[in-house]
């Protein structure tokens, strides 16, 4: 058999070996670009991690709250921007127009039916 032959063993060997670095280089590019942030890409966005919320009730502060707990007090207008919170990491308790993880939820929650 003649090694200039494409089904020649060396041949053979040289299209293996080629594919093998492809799929490496494939691989390595993929994991690269799911870790690469892209400005407005939603799946780049960073998730944050769940918290646990406070609010001040009548003086007292009531929580420990889950997101869809608190969401469902802004929803029924027990927690206004004006309301005072607080989360794990806060210094101290600020309005709910000073929390960007509030305010997060604030702008996901629907407004209330009429």
């Amino acid at each position: 058999m003649d090694d200039n032959n494409f089904f020649s063993v060396d041949r053979l060997v040289e299209f293996g070996m080629g594919m093998q670095i492809a799929r490496q280089m494939v691989a390595s590019m993929n994991q690269q670009f799911q870790q690469m942030y892209v400005p407005g890409s939603i799946q780049s966005m960073p998730q944050p991690a769940p918290s646990t919320y406070y609010v001040a009730k009548d003086g007292k502060p009531v929580g420990p709250l889950s997101e869809t707990e608190l969401s469902q007090m802004i929803c029924t207008q027990q927690v206004t921007k004006e309301s005072l919170c607080w989360m794990p990491g806060m210094q101290e308790w600020k309005p709910v127009a000073q929390v960007p993880a509030v305010l997060r939820i604030v702008a996901m929650t629907p407004p209330p039916l009429r």
